[in-house]
């Protein structure tokens, strides 16, 4: 893609609204050239085809939007990986990888995990609130995530910077327009996160522990002898997929709560004065801004969506993003508003077969940081002597670049 592309593309991801708008408007599907699929932007539509997986695909969930180079690809099969996971399976094999994840994530375990969130939350406040002045994105968001998601997973704690690092590489390498030497770089510290986890899941298989990657292990690899070449690609791959989906998502959503929360002073005067009102700020913020804008789908048979006929392998957008500011399902869809009762009839988790089954951990952590910064500072505000904030140029993890606030 050439550079002029990028930039277009760029464009359209920190800001694809205009174009949802004009897509829930129009009659039927709308092609979208830039994204080689038909976007799918209603509510109700983007319900149908979330709801019909033998009919739209997830093989193809996701796709990378920079084809790494040859070198970088050469690079790339020297580590771990490469098979289908929970995001990209469908029927019997989804089901297969999804069930440890729905144990591990179970209510009682994400529970039992909050008292841990809590404690690294402060910690990680005190870092920073004498400083009166700091930067949200790195010194909090992209922090307490990794630490938690490490914690459910068994992490040693001295592996988490590294597992997090690794995460933002892979996600840098698919969806960023790198240069040469940058993919050679990114494709390197990919590799390095896959054979530690390589490494990991094999432990695990020797001394298994009450973590989720021990139910992993034992799920998709059962038995008690040595791992096959196979199955520690499998389960390499279902790791590094739920450690990206499962902190990276959720940084983003801490991200921009913020900065929906505190471009509009009144609505963060709001939380501090009734923090009754954060479960509602929590949804607001998941549905006003979508972390996760959009899926691809892939039709397994000729189907008509919205009146729009599609033949067997068409590729379509499926756009929660979108569906989320649909005016037929949420009055004054694009304003945000805490005040609103809180629902969870958005899609920003997905929906159907393919629902996130991380969404409540997620939805805790970002309870548990508004409660903490309401409480310590509720003079909070964006630091105006600093750039505005800018988004990132992406679908998957739509967030703020970097956040600076004051107190």
């Amino acid at each position: 893609m050439a550079r002029a592309d990028h930039a277009r593309l760029d464009d359209l991801y920190r800001d694809p609204y205009p174009l949802y708008e004009r897509a829930r408007r129009s009659e039927g599907l709308t092609f979208v050239p830039e994204f080689d699929a038909w976007l799918v932007a209603r509510d109700e539509d983007v319900r149908e085809v979330l709801r019909r997986p033998e009919d739209f695909s997830s093989r193809r969930a996701l796709l990378p939007d920079v084809l790494p180079s040859p070198r970088a690809m050469e690079i790339l099969g020297r580590g771990f990986g490469g098979r289908p996971t929970v995001v990209s399976s469908d029927g019997a094999a989804h089901q297969r990888h999804r069930a440890p994840l729905s144990r591990g994530l179970s209510a009682a375990r994400v529970a039992a995990l909050v008292p841990f969130a809590v404690e690294r939350a402060g910690t990680l406040v005190d870092s920073f609130a004498a400083d009166g002045r700091f930067e949200v994105m790195e010194t909090y968001a992209r922090q307490l995530p990794g630490q938690v998601v490490g914690r459910l997973i068994g992490l040693d704690p001295v592996d988490v910077p590294a597992v997090v690092y690794g995460g933002h590489r892979a996600e840098q390498l698919l969806f960023r327009p790198l240069g040469t030497d940058e993919q050679i770089g990114a494709a390197e510290d990919i590799v390095a996160l896959q054979r530690l986890l390589d490494g990991f899941v094999r432990e695990r298989r020797e001394n298994p522990r009450d973590d989720l990657c021990s139910g992993m292990v034992a799920a998709l690899a059962p038995g008690d002898g040595e791992l096959t070449l196979d199955q520690r690609h499998e389960l390499v791959s279902d790791l590094q997929n739920f450690l990206i989906a499962g902190h990276l998502t959720t940084t983003a959503l801490i991200g921009t709560a913020f900065l929906h929360l505190l471009s509009d002073r009144r609505q963060w005067e709001l939380l501090c004065a009734e923090p009754e009102l954060i479960p509602a700020a929590v949804e607001e913020a998941a549905r006003y801004d979508s972390v996760v804008q959009a899926f691809r789908r892939v039709t397994t048979r000729p189907v008509t969506v919205a009146g729009t006929e599609l033949p067997e392998g068409a590729t379509l957008l499926v756009a929660y993003g979108s569906a989320n500011r649909d005016e037929r399902r949420h009055e004054r869809a694009d304003e945000f508003d805490i005040t609103r009762p809180p629902s969870r009839q958005h899609v920003a988790f997905g929906h159907g077969a393919h629902g996130c089954p991380g969404s409540r951990l997620a939805r805790e952590q970002l309870r548990l940081t508004l409660e903490l910064f309401t409480r310590r500072m509720p003079g909070l505000r964006i630091d105006e002597d600093r750039p505005p904030p800018v988004m990132l140029p992406t679908l998957i993890h739509r967030s703020p670049q970097a956040l600076h606030l004051v107190h």
